[in-house]
């Protein structure tokens, strides 16, 4: 029999099998319960159905038999972060704060799909927020006051009615919210004047390529060149360089410190691991919206380099090719590209003493820079697809970008 998709998952943003655990439940702490269950991301909520045998890794389409929902949690006013190591020690797990006092861990193994998820939740979340709107003007003000009296003149009518009596008391929870949320509203800064009097920066981690070159009036962000610079100044024989995970919580800090400082000093004491230095730099291009390869770039890139076909390609169209695709990158992509493989490139000089090989890096920063916008596919023909195509740029570095 065909399964068919019941109405609610018809408008869905995102669904798959992800492992999750609530850690508090309006406030009060929780036990961490590991489990790994369906979940949909649709219209202004993330939803948890109730445990199932597939694992996360390999449950990608719509389980044949769907349960009811375990917990449907309001997007409206949450917040979600990459989880610091002591929260747990999984790798990719994000943490998400509802406005109720809940808390959920939300983790995948891969962190290519972490990454896809993390993306779609904070995209909706942050189209949640534009209903309520962050700047009142003299106008709207003068709506909502009058609003405010002629709806007080009227509660007063109201409560001589009998009928009122048997509404009330489930009215007035929700009245009361919905009152406390407009004065507060109304009392709120606007985004422009807290970016003038200097409380808020425009973040680094997240922000298009292009807009964040745009912002900072340079070809490539100044962080990517930042962390090249340290890592090339620390030296590129150590060992695992890109491979070794730093530590995680030091790697938020410094995401933190580049978000909301304007001056950043890598060469101070908190940096000394060469590890965190990659392991932020990656992170960086893993929160790209999209990815350093953009995602109509993908199937291009794979054709170029000579990948979903048994055809035999002469290696030098093939290499002219892939550079004809690379140089219609767009601008921003196409400078950072180059800085970042012609980095890479001299990482792999060292191949005998820092043990990353041109494979071992495609392997790192494939799924990274290089992915379909649906990945519910097949994962492991994506893997060697991203691959193919990072040793094909690695291998002809100095051809597709050479040293100016």
């Amino acid at each position: 029999s065909v399964f068919e998709v019941p109405d609610m998952l018809k408008s869905l943003e995102k669904a798959g099998m992800l492992y999750r655990t609530r850690t508090a439940d309006k406030g009060k702490r929780l036990r961490k319960n590991w489990a790994c269950v369906w979940t949909v991301l649709e219209g202004g909520a993330l939803i948890f159905f109730k445990d199932s045998k597939h694992s996360a890794s390999s449950g990608t389409k719509y389980p044949s038999v769907l349960s009811s929902p375990e917990f449907k949690v309001n997007l409206q006013g949450a917040s979600l972060s990459w989880a610091h190591k002591d929260r747990s020690s999984r790798k990719n797990v994000l943490e998400l704060k509802t406005q109720d006092g809940s808390e959920y861990l939300i983790q995948h193994d891969l962190d290519s799909i972490a990454s896809m998820w993390h993306n779609a939740i904070s995209n909706r979340i942050g189209r949640l927020s534009i209903h309520f709107p962050l700047e009142v003007d003299d106008d709207n003000l003068a709506v909502v006051k009058s609003k405010e009296q002629s709806g007080s003149k009227e509660k007063e009518n109201e409560k001589k009615h009998p009928a009122f009596w048997h509404s009330a008391s489930s009215d007035s929870d929700s009245n009361k919210i919905r009152n406390m949320l407009r004065k507060f509203l109304l009392k709120r800064p606007t985004l422009q004047y807290l970016r003038d009097r200097g409380y808020i920066k425009d973040q680094v981690f997240g922000c298009a390529l292009q807009v964040l070159c745009d912002r900072e009036k340079s070809t490539v962000p100044h962080f990517v060149r930042q962390c090249i610079a340290t890592v090339e100044k620390r030296g590129l024989d150590i060992d695992g360089l890109y491979r070794i995970s730093g530590n995680l919580a030091t790697i938020q800090n410094l995401r933190f410190k580049v978000d909301h400082d304007e001056y950043l000093d890598l060469d101070g004491g908190r940096w000394d691991d060469v590890h965190v230095i990659t392991g932020a730099l990656k992170l960086f291009f893993r929160e790209l919206p999209e990815p350093l390869f953009p995602f109509s770039y993908f199937n291009r890139l794979i054709a170029a380099a000579g990948g979903g076909t048994t055809e035999s390609i002469d290696p030098a169209k093939r290499r002219h090719h892939l550079r004809e695709v690379v140089y219609s990158l767009p601008p921003a992509n196409f400078n950072t590209s180059k800085v970042l493989f012609q980095h890479l490139s001299r990482v792999v000089e060292f191949r005998e003493k820092n043990r990353m090989s041109l494979q071992s890096i495609a392997i790192v920063f494939g799924p990274t820079l290089l992915r379909p916008k649906d990945e519910e596919g097949n994962i492991a023909m994506y893997m060697f697809f991203q691959n193919q195509v990072m040793e094909q740029i690695l291998s002809q570095t100095s051809y597709i970008f050479p040293e100016s």
